[in-house]
């Protein structure tokens, strides 16, 4: 799809008159029909594209790919050569229990493009062939000359034309909370004008709020800036850290399980052992070393993860995100909506020498006076017809006369003792507005509008006493300070006229006006940010605002939240990061805090160069301008309330209460996961070595096979599993949140875990040879099951000692984590049916143990606990 302007970046800067040339159409009689429909065959519709995407049967295929998959289907399709149908068939279950994860997550990016197209105006207002018509806004092509007026959203890309006081809400697009006067005049030219500073431009997806206007249509579906954020969610979801860290080592361990079971079966054959009974026992060994439950149960505490985030009013929209989370290292948020309130608020009013603050009564006549002003000269309207609610219209104007509201001044008793008979409306060259009232005597006109605009038409100062010179430089440099602090700034003045001025004077009747005072507004910020921020900043955790908005409001709110602690912190704009190469932005990213006026590539530009320093990025936002940053941050969270269905459709966490300060709730609950899924990990392989050392060191010492394939698959399921799923419900250590962030890179078996899981696992081996040895020389039929009991009650043992990395099982207290206690002993109940119910006892190949036998396996087993708590006991000496 195309557009007939060969420069599609230079709309603004050129002239309409050329444009319209350049488009064939007349601005009064617009296309013809035969005109559109050759547009449309050539441009397309005016919608956006669908991705093209694997088949779901593709997608299933790639879950089979999983190297630990590969190996559980061969010893699948050998236990079923040999005969052992009982584990062909648990290795098959296992692997379709598995092979779901991840199945529709691919369809994120659809879903995200769907949203995108549900940003479609159904209609749109043109003319063709001389005639206004309803058409359907898919049907626009370029050229055709749309109508737009307050509560439109605009169908497509447009150059303005012609307008009357037209204001656009272009929040969801470039992140600025103040609506924007339009105007049609060409913009000089400059090497980069952001969205926000293209004035004379209407994109598709913003509103107009205000005013009317006509333009024409220069760029549809993926031509237009939406089209161009929709390309930019044209991405593969990134692996996070987990996901890469078990396909590595499913890999290596891939590698392993071949190269001891091809060497052990090897051994045997050459030492004379029958073939069938040696790959029987390479089969054990392979599945021994597999931990067959390690991606269902990490699933599963992830899943159990997500919605407990649910009551944490974070929705977890993508599995593996709750994992990364807890690797967070920046957040990157939008300002507008996310840290803000996203409503314009009256801050303060300086009149008379004093300045009055929000939340304040009115000190005095000279500040009564100027709320008389900003409400009279004031264009907004109470909903039902004045009969009662909220107040509608622009949001400055609104912010106003609910300031007024709350001390004591109502627009609608003003309105009745002052009525309106003349206004001189705004417009984007003058940058004020004037109205005109009756007074007792004569005639008053208010005047508001930007600082710049309405002093130099001021030549005295009101005050009660009468008027009095003005010192406009003084006022000026009151205005910047308070536009220094991100405020919006507006000027009021008034003036008494003993007849109507000439409506079409309007500069006449605007001089030689008396000033009343400063109105500065601000989208403040939400009340809890900034201690969301510190929070963040205890944990180790750096927040950066990026922002469509202008610096001096940027830095203003970066300041009252906290992100930054210095006025002077720099503020890198839009204008200065396109002339950053690669290097240049990598450069600067760890130091830079603020990003002001940025477009949607840029903010994925930061993201990428985050990420290029090695942080874990998430990106926080709201609107349609965040979505692609969203998508490439490995963690996007969007606003549910107030966000946009872009918005959460590209993100991979939605916070439900629109709370910055929710964040950092799930940032700690996945730090609580992640270390909970190390200890599933650290007890899964612990287990899985110590039946490795089983099968390895028994045919050496000359002992007959310890465990049948049925047992370790029933350990490695049962007792991996139920245990395993309940430390999704151990409680966080203490002062999770005072460490710094995993590091990315940071292996999940670090901070000297594979010693541990050989050294216990070898101790748990040896433990397990020593019974079989004795049983051998007592009971030799009770062999097998001794070892196979040990090895549960062991296992048992392990999960309950490690649920804290430093804290004593008897500090923790057995009934901190019920579901973990109560998986133990339904755990301990089923081992005890394998041997004592008959009917089992044929299934797993087990007989009943004597009371003598029982209790070996227990002392045994609490041996190795009580072992491990001296070494938590060292450890915490060395700590």
């Amino acid at each position: 799809m195309g557009v007939i302007s060969t420069d599609s970046q230079n709309w603004h800067h050129r002239e309409v008159d050329a444009l319209t040339k350049e488009h064939q159409v007349d601005p009064s009689y617009g296309l013809s029909h035969l005109e559109v429909a050759a547009r449309r065959l050539r441009y397309g519709t005016n919608a956006l594209e669908n991705r093209t995407g694997r088949t779901k049967l593709a997608l299933l295929a790639d879950q089979f790919k999983n190297p630990m998959v590969i190996i559980l289907l061969g010893a699948a399709i050998i236990s079923g050569v040999i005969g052992d149908a009982i584990d062909a068939l648990a290795i098959v279950v296992i692997i379709f229990l598995t092979s779901g994860i991840g199945f529709f997550q691919s369809l994120r990016a659809d879903r995200a493009m769907a949203a995108l197209q549900a940003m479609a105006t159904p209609q749109a207002t043109v003319i063709r062939d001389g005639q206004i018509q309803l058409i359907a806004s898919d049907c626009l092509v370029p050229g055709d000359i749309v109508y737009l007026e307050a509560g439109n959203q605009v169908p497509a890309d447009l150059r303005l034309i012609e307008l009357s006081q037209l204001r656009v809400d272009e929040s969801a697009l470039t992140g600025e909370s103040v609506t924007v006067c339009k105007q049609s005049a060409a913009l000089p030219a400059s090497a980069y004008s952001p969205l926000g500073d293209r004035l004379n431009m209407a994109f598709r997806g913003t509103i107009a709020s205000h005013g009317r206007a006509h333009g024409l249509v220069v760029a549809i579906g993926m031509s237009t800036e939406i089209g161009k954020i929709a390309r930019l969610l044209d991405q593969n979801d990134p692996s996070t850290p987990l996901q890469k860290q078990l396909a590595l080592f499913g890999k290596r361990l891939a590698i392993f399980v071949i190269v001891i079971s091809a060497a052990f079966f090897g051994a045997g054959v050459w030492r004379g052992e029958p073939v069938m009974q040696m790959a029987l026992l390479a089969i054990s060994l392979a599945v021994a070393a597999i931990p067959e439950a390690l991606p269902a149960v990490v699933t599963v505490l992830l899943a159990l993860g997500a919605r407990h985030m649910v009551g944490l009013h974070a929705l977890v929209r993508r599995l593996p995100l709750v994992e990364t989370l807890g690797s967070v290292t920046v957040i990157c948020s939008d300002k507008t909506g996310t840290l803000t309130q996203n409503c314009m608020q009256v801050e303060c009013l300086a009149a008379g020498g004093r300045v009055w603050e929000s939340g304040e009564s009115v000190p005095g006549p000279l500040h009564h006076a100027a709320w008389q002003a900003a409400v009279l000269c004031n264009d907004a309207r109470q909903a039902n017809g004045g009969l009662g609610g909220g107040w509608l219209g622009d949001p400055t104007e609104v912010a106003l006369v609910e300031a007024a509201n709350f001390v004591g001044i109502n627009k609608n008793s003003e309105q009745l003792r002052w009525p309106r008979v003349q206004e001189y409306p705004f417009d984007s060259s003058r940058r004020r507005m004037t109205t005109l009232h009756k007074a007792e005597v004569g005639f008053i006109a208010f005047t508001k509008g930007a600082p710049e605009s309405v002093l130099p038409c001021c030549q005295f100062k009101w005050t009660t006493e009468g008027l009095i010179p003005l010192d406009q430089d003084e006022l000026m440099q009151q205005a910047t300070m308070m536009a220094a602090q991100g405020m919006r700034v507006l000027a009021l003045a008034r003036r008494d006229h003993l007849a109507i001025p000439d409506p079409n004077q309007t500069l006449e009747a605007e001089q030689q006006l008396a000033f009343l005072g400063l109105i500065g507004l601000i989208d403040p910020p939400r009340v809890e940010i900034a201690a969301a921020v510190r929070d963040c900043l205890s944990a180790g955790i750096a927040v950066i605002m990026i922002t469509g908005d202008h610096p001096a409001t940027a830095l203003a709110i970066a300041l009252r939240v906290g992100i930054v602690s210095d006025a002077e912190a720099k503020v890198l704009t839009g204008q200065e990061l396109a002339l950053l190469d690669k290097g240049g932005l990598l450069e600067q990213v760890d130091q830079v805090k603020v990003y002001a006026r940025v477009d949607p590539a840029q903010k994925i530009r930061i993201v990428e160069a985050l990420q290029a320093r090695g942080h874990v990025v998430a990106m926080t936002g709201d609107g349609i301008n965040d979505a692609p940053a969203l998508q490439r941050a490995d963690v996007g969270v969007a606003m549910g309330k107030g966000g946009t269905d872009v918005a959460r459709q590209a993100a991979g966490i939605v916070l439900l209460d629109d709370n910055f300060a929710t964040i950092v709730a799930a940032i700690r609950e996945g730090r609580r996961i992640v270390g909970n899924i190390r200890k599933f990990i650290r007890y899964a392989l612990t287990g899985n070595s110590g039946e490795m050392w089983l099968l390895l060191l028994a045919p050496m010492l000359m002992l007959p096979m310890p465990l049948l394939p049925i047992h370790i698959l029933w350990v490695n399921l049962v007792t991996d599993g139920l245990p395993g799923l309940a430390l999704a419900a151990e409680p966080a250590e203490r002062n999770v949140m005072l460490q710094p962030p995993r590091a990315p890179d940071e292996s999940l078996f670090s901070i000297g875990m594979w010693p541990h899981i050989l050294v216990v696992g070898l101790l748990i081996g040896g433990l397990c040879l020593t019974v079989q040895a004795w049983a051998l020389s007592t009971t030799p039929e009770h062999s097998q099951t001794m070892v196979f009991t040990l090895m549960t009650f062991s296992q048992m043992t392990y999960v309950m000692v490690i649920r804290s990395e430093s804290q004593s099982l008897w500090r923790l207290g057995l009934y901190s984590n019920l579901p973990l206690l109560g998986a133990v002993v339904v755990t301990l109940f089923l081992q005890m049916a394998l041997i004592y119910i008959p009917a089992l006892n044929s299934v797993f190949q087990t007989a009943p143990l004597s009371l003598v036998e029982l209790s070996i396996c227990v002392g045994a087993a609490l041996a190795l606990g009580l072992l491990l708590e001296i070494e938590k006991g060292l450890l915490r000496r060395k700590i």
